[in-house]
Order: C-alpha cells, then sequence, then structure tokens
C-alpha cells in the first residue's frame, strides 16, 4: 500500500471485535492449540494489553513482526491459521484492512476489537476536524466517508487506553471464565498504572513555553488534546509523503510564532521530510514514538518506557518549567 490507511471507519459499533495481540511470537506453531488461552493480537499495543491482562494464563502471539509498518501488514495463509486456531483475537478496526478482512473470515469465536471500547475522534490530516461528521457513526450511509474521519491511534492516550484495556478485560474474562479473576486483577493493576502515567504527563506538560509541536505525521492527535497541545503534522496521514512547498512555509512561519523549538520524527519510518524541515526552518530534530512496535531503536522496552520516554522529549521541546 502505498497511502496508509491510517483512519478508522465510523461503523465501529459492532461490540467486541478484535483486538491487538502482543508482539512476541508470528509462528503459528506456538499460537494455537496450546493449553493456554490462545490470543492473536493484530500489533504491538494489542499485544501489549493481552499479555499484561493474560498474564501467565495467556499465550499471546502477534501478527506484525517487531520493526514491521503495521499499516502495510499482508496477512498469510500461515497467519490465517494461526487465527483460525487461537481462543481469541484482539485488534483495532480500520488501522490494519489486512487483518479486519482475516479476521471477518475466520470462525474465531471471541473477536475483540479496540476501536469499539473507547470512542474515536476526528482529527483530520493535520488535526483539524471535519465539522459535522460526529454523531453519525451509526449511520450506514456515512460510513465510507467517516472511513477517513476517524483517528486511530488512541493507545498514545493513557486514559483511553486504560478504557480499553477495560473492555479487553471484561472479554477475555467471558472468553475463559476458569481465570476471570485473575484477568480483573490484572486489568485493575494495568488501569491503575496508566492512570499514574495520565498523571505525569498532566503534570510534565502543564507548564510549558510553548503549547505546539511538530511531527513526522498525524498520530498524536489524541495525547495533544488530552494534554492541552497542539499537533501540526507535516505529512499529514501519511508519514512518507512529501509535504508542499507551501505547507513547508507554513510550518516555517508557524514556527517562529509559536516558539517550536523541535521537528519529531519516529522510528519506523524515513526521518528525510522531518530533518529537511528542521534543518530549513533552523530546528532540532528528536524522537517522538507513535508506538507502533518495539525494536532496539525503541527508546524503552515496552510501552510504559516508551510513553515515559515521549513525555522527556516533549518537556524537553516545549519548555517545561
Amino acid at each position: 500500500m502505498n497511502v496508509r490507511q491510517r483512519l478508522i471507519p465510523a461503523a465501529l459499533a459492532s461490540a467486541l471485535g478484535l483486538g491487538a495481540l502482543t508482539a512476541c511470537s508470528s509462528d503459528s506453531a506456538a499460537s494455537g492449540n496450546t493449553d493456554k488461552f490462545d490470543v492473536v493480537a493484530s500489533f504491538y499495543p494489542m499485544a501489549f494489553l493481552a499479555e499484561q491482562i493474560g498474564g501467565g494464563h495467556a499465550n499471546v502471539t502477534s501478527l506484525t513482526e517487531p520493526g514491521q509498518e503495521p499499516h502495510d501488514l499482508e496477512i498469510s495463509t500461515q497467519q490465517r491459521a494461526q487465527l483460525e486456531e487461537a481462543d481469541a483475537a484482539l485488534y483495532l478496526k480500520g488501522l490494519q484492512p489486512a487483518v479486519d478482512e482475516a479476521v471477518g473470515q475466520t470462525g474465531i469465536k471471541t473477536k475483540i476489537d479496540a476501536a469499539s471500547l473507547t470512542h474515536l475522534e476526528d482529527h483530520g490530516t493535520g488535526g483539524h476536524a471535519h465539522e459535522g461528521e460526529e454523531g453519525h457513526a451509526e449511520e450506514e450511509g456515512h460510513a465510507e466517508e467517516e472511513e477517513h474521519a476517524r483517528d486511530p491511534h488512541v493507545w498514545l492516550d493513557p486514559v483511553k487506553f486504560a478504557e480499553i484495556a477495560q473492555g479487553v478485560g471484561k472479554a477475555f474474562e467471558k472468553a475463559d471464565p476458569d481465570h476471570a479473576a485473575d484477568y480483573k486483577k490484572n486489568t485493575e493493576a494495568l488501569v491503575k498504572k496508566l492512570n499514574g502515567l495520565n498523571g505525569d504527563f498532566e503534570n510534565g506538560l502543564k507548564n510549558t513555553k510553548s503549547k505546539v509541536f511538530f511531527t513526522n505525521h498525524a498520530a498524536f492527535g489524541y495525547l495533544a488534546e488530552r494534554y492541552g497541545l497542539t499537533q501540526e503534522a507535516i505529512s499529514g496521514i501519511d508519514p512518507e509523503s512529501e509535504p508542499s512547498g507551501a505547507r513547508v512555509r507554513e510550518l516555517q512561519q508557524e514556527a517562529k510564532a509559536d516558539g517550536v523549538t523541535t521537528v519529531f520524527y519516529e522510528t519506523l519510518v524515513s526521518d528525510k521530510t522531518a530533518k529537511t524541515l528542521a534543518r530549513d526552518a533552523n530546528l532540532k530534530t528528536d524522537v517522538l514514538d507513535p508506538l507502533e512496535g518495539i525494536t532496539d531503536k525503541s527508546r524503552g522496552d515496552d510501552y510504559f518506557q516508551v510513553m515515559e520516554s515521549n513525555l522527556k522529549a516533549l518537556q524537553a521541546a516545549l519548555g517545561a518549567k
């Protein structure tokens, strides 16, 4: 796919669809027919949830390899078999069309769609919402239109991620009642940690010289909204598309007006565009990780460590006091 399908269809109301599974293994032999609760996750944030909530009772595998750009994922025959053998699938509908299709075609009993467990919003392609699109998610006639209006990057907001965690926990309890008490306990512990992370961001970004940050693509809309910041994306939804000359000039002017010091890029895609803008506008560059996968380039070994690294990067760029 040349242009990534970053945004989620509005027709997300299907109760519990698939959720994303953990990024441990993609070996189908290890994914199904074990003596544990076998969960297949679509990409890292979903896999992380499944591992944290499932604990020792769950065998979690991920359809997306570490370091692989999740939006480009194509499902292999082996992975389809992996899904068929699993007890549950955890995914984020609309983020990976190939996963949506594969999950829909399987007979797997428990399908957990993380997108149905919280409220998705329209952050546009560059942080600008399209008026009049809210409230029509239930109308099929608007589904195609709003397919390009819902931002899927909910895991970057700890509060929304906690809402999803609670829904996943309930789904695990229902699907594997023998271990329901442990799933409930693990979910409560995870939600507590996410609430603590939210507190860290609230306190850490409360007093800053600037509220505007530049990113390679529009992945941080929920995070910006949660903490009173403004995200300006160079390339909108597709992190590898080239911005127009007009867009570059606009950002250069905005950097001066709003005291922007840093252009953020990410680890799984090219940093060329971000570094070009930074050079032309005399700005610094740094990493702001959208946490779509953990690699040896990640600034941390798991979700919480990388999010804390993101907080430190934002504090430095925005001039936290």
